[in-house]
């Protein structure tokens, strides 16, 4: 598994697309036409938070685990992206910022040109007025929509987009808004997994909803160092009554010794991790999940 440690005040870059801004952070200088190196669907994100280290996934992983499952677009599981103008406080505005970040690397990834250019737009509109006007700004939004219909392209535009975001939230104190992203771009990707597995289970799907329970861990001791603010109450809480969910939710471990290939200097990890998951506490992980991004969809 590659880790790549980022700060916290990176987290905004994230939105949800950690393997997106990989993209754009490796341009080098590069044109936005330039080929994007392929993305790594099993790469996970640590966060360091004041010398404490925070395992959350990239919700961008779930959307290529998805539709390598073979599972169909499907845009009715998305925030419509013309309720961005209906969000009036810093918290939904945060926590749907990270929304649509992961709807438009799930729009991307299925090649859905102009539902990407939809969630562009209201990624856009969240970010002005959280102050971070420069991550979507005209020469970027132009670009943009040059590039629909390249894939790489355009996730490299985005991952620039958010990218530049950093200045912002290092020359400003907002660690809030930034976990608020991290969080709401977390919940639709679990969103996004609990429902094709209905309609198309699989063992691989299975597991990214099982994985969240460590991930789970980590986002609520993430959020609970704002949880004196009143919006974050009832949210953190509803988190933790899904960690409650998740409790019996269970991983064993099993060591093998490794193969060592001396010729080739190579070694080959054997040891293997069983999830135990039962389709009752799917079920139940599924109705939380889609009662809290109710709530916070509005």
């Amino acid at each position: 598994m590659k880790l790549k440690f980022i700060s916290f005040k990176e987290q905004l870059i994230l939105l949800s697309v950690t393997a997106l801004l990989a993209a754009g952070c490796n341009n080098n200088g590069k044109k936005e036409t330039d080929e994007v190196p392929p993305v790594d669907s099993t790469q996970s994100t640590i966060l360091n938070v004041n010398g404490e280290i925070f395992s959350i996934p990239s919700p961008i992983q779930t959307s290529f685990l998805l539709k390598n499952s073979g599972s169909a677009y499907n845009k009715s599981i998305l925030n419509p992206s013309n309720k961005s103008a209906g969000y009036s406080t810093n918290f939904s505005k945060g926590v749907n910022l990270g929304i649509y970040g992961a709807d438009l690397g799930y729009v991307t990834i299925y090649d859905q040109t102009q539902d990407a250019l939809g969630y562009m737009k209201a990624a856009q509109t969240l970010a002005d007025e959280l102050g971070v006007s420069g991550a979507f700004d005209p020469v970027t939004m132009t670009r943009f929509q040059k590039n629909l219909g390249n894939q790489d392209s355009m996730l490299s535009l985005v991952g620039i987009a958010y990218r530049s975001s950093d200045t912002y939230l290092k020359n400003n104190d907002r660690n809030d808004v930034s976990g608020l992203v991290l969080a709401g771009g977390w919940i639709e990707s679990l969103y996004f997994a609990t429902n094709v597995y209905k309609t198309k289970p699989s063992e691989d799907v299975k597991r990214r909803i099982a994985e969240q329970k460590s991930s789970l861990q980590s986002l609520i001791k993430l959020l609970t160092q704002f949880y004196s603010q009143p919006e974050y109450t009832e949210f953190v809480d509803n988190l933790n009554d899904l960690q409650t969910v998740y409790e019996g939710v269970e991983f064993k471990y099993t060591y093998q010794k490794p193969s060592i290939d001396p010729v080739n200097k190579m070694t080959t990890i054997n040891s293997t991790t069983d999830v135990k998951i039962t389709p009752e506490q799917i079920e139940s992980i599924s109705q939380k999940i889609k009662s809290i991004r109710s709530q916070i969809v509005g």
